[in-house]
């Protein structure tokens, strides 16, 4: 079945311009340099001049359609590349906020702690002290 998945397909198609260029370029040699004489094949063709003019404007047609198709798919290689740059630059950049919201989770723990234990502390001298841990409540004589 991977005969039939569009990527094969799209890379058969994209070799299309540059085979027949190649053939095109080709058939105008044979054309324009042999005569009858050489190849009594070309008896059959009428005018082999007129053909090999029409044979150059359709190689200059895929030359043009060639390096359309070559374009698109440096184009495609280059943003496939840059989309794999930019990933994995984004990995690094997240492995690395996490390592740092790590720290801050720890240093914040730590901090923490300290309060709790200064809090123990400070509530047991106010109960040495005799002090009442409540505020007093005042209220209001008009």
């Amino acid at each position: 079945m991977g005969l039939f998945t569009p990527q094969v397909w799209l890379n058969f198609l994209s070799l299309l311009p540059a085979t027949t260029l190649a053939v095109l370029t080709l058939a105008i040699a044979f054309l324009r340099f042999y005569d009858v004489q050489d190849f009594p094949l070309l008896g059959f063709i009428d005018q082999p001049r007129l053909w090999s003019n029409r044979f150059t404007v359709a190689a200059l047609l895929a030359t043009l359609v060639n390096f359309g198709v070559e374009w698109n798919r440096r184009n495609c290689l280059k943003t496939r590349f840059a989309n794999e740059k930019q990933t994995a630059w984004l990995k690094q950049e997240n492995a690395r906020l996490d390592e740092i919201a790590k720290q801050r989770k720890e240093r914040q723990r730590r901090v923490n702690e300290k309060l709790d234990e200064i809090d123990a502390k400070y509530d047991a001298l106010r109960r040495k002290s005799g002090i009442n841990s409540t505020p007093p409540t005042t209220t209001d004589k008009n």
